[in-house]
């Protein structure tokens, strides 16, 4: 466990404890000079500017209008952030949090991917360089290389019909990248995204993994599409989505995960398709 400097964000560390940080970070609640109060994060073998990729990450989501901590310092050994009370959403937060998706997600970009840096979930580390379309760039950069590295052949299957399969066009949106249920951390009633993978991609994406890990209020996406409307046969691209996250946790994590991803890649596969693991 990697030891905190004694100042971080040019105040001295008054106080410090463990909190629960996720699986990859030892996450610490820092007292800070000044009664400030800090969320760190750090790790031992972290790579470089990958605490920095995560600060732009956030400040690209705020400028989109997503509500997110503030970032106090980001440096290769540690990421302090605004510590935030948790709490809950009732259903006026609720309403809020899908409001809010909606703006982020339609604030958009230049192009698919758009940023510089690698998507990161964990030790993974996926490509966002721009690709002419949205399908192009969720069979290339997304799944290919997560079939490649899990091994589930099936998915090849599901990229060669990637046309067919993705839906209406849409402008790129700006996207959370891991927006699973612990990644809204509700606070003073209202919701903040943390821990992103951001990237531009298809608002779908978001959306899907928010259903696979939790079960999103209706409130919540109903809000959302009061905002921006989800495109006609939305509910069949769910699991299309969701094939992305299940896959990323069958390379990190195999198991039940691996037979997962197989199941929702057999269904866009085709019928005709018998490849296996």
């Amino acid at each position: 466990m990697p030891a905190l400097p004694p100042t971080i964000a040019g105040r001295a560390a008054a106080d410090a404890r463990r909190v629960a940080g996720g699986d990859i970070n030892d996450a610490w609640r820092v007292e800070l000079d000044g009664g400030l109060v800090a969320f760190v994060k750090t790790r031992a073998g972290a790579a470089p500017g990958e605490y920095a990729a995560e600060a732009r990450a956030l400040a690209w989501l705020a400028d989109g209008g997503a509500r997110v901590p503030q970032v106090l310092e980001a440096t290769d050994e540690l990421l302090a952030l605004q510590w935030l009370e948790p709490g809950g959403l009732d259903a006026a937060g609720e309403e809020d949090l899908g409001r809010m998706l909606a703006r982020m997600h339609r604030a958009g970009a230049p192009e698919l991917g758009h940023t510089a840096d690698p998507l990161r979930i964990g030790p993974l580390a996926l490509p966002n360089a721009p690709a002419p379309s949205w399908p192009e760039f969720y069979a290339e950069r997304r799944l290919r290389p997560l079939a490649e590295r899990t091994g589930i052949g099936v998915v090849h299957a599901v990229c060669d019909r990637i046309e067919e399969l993705c839906g209406p066009a849409e402008p790129p949106a700006r996207l959370h990248g891991d927006l699973w249920s612990g990644n809204v951390h509700a606070s003073g009633g209202r919701a903040y995204l943390i821990d992103p993978a951001a990237y531009a991609g298809h608002r779908e994406v978001d959306l899907a993994m928010l259903r696979l890990f939790g079960a999103p209020s209706r409130r919540t996406l109903a809000a959302y599409e009061e905002v921006w409307p989800l495109s006609e046969g939305h509910e069949d691209r769910v699991e299309l989505y969701q094939l992305f996250p299940l896959l990323v946790h069958a390379a990190l994590f195999g198991g039940s995960y691996v037979a997962s991803a197989e199941r929702v890649a057999r269904r866009y596969a085709g019928s005709s398709t018998t490849t296996g693991i």
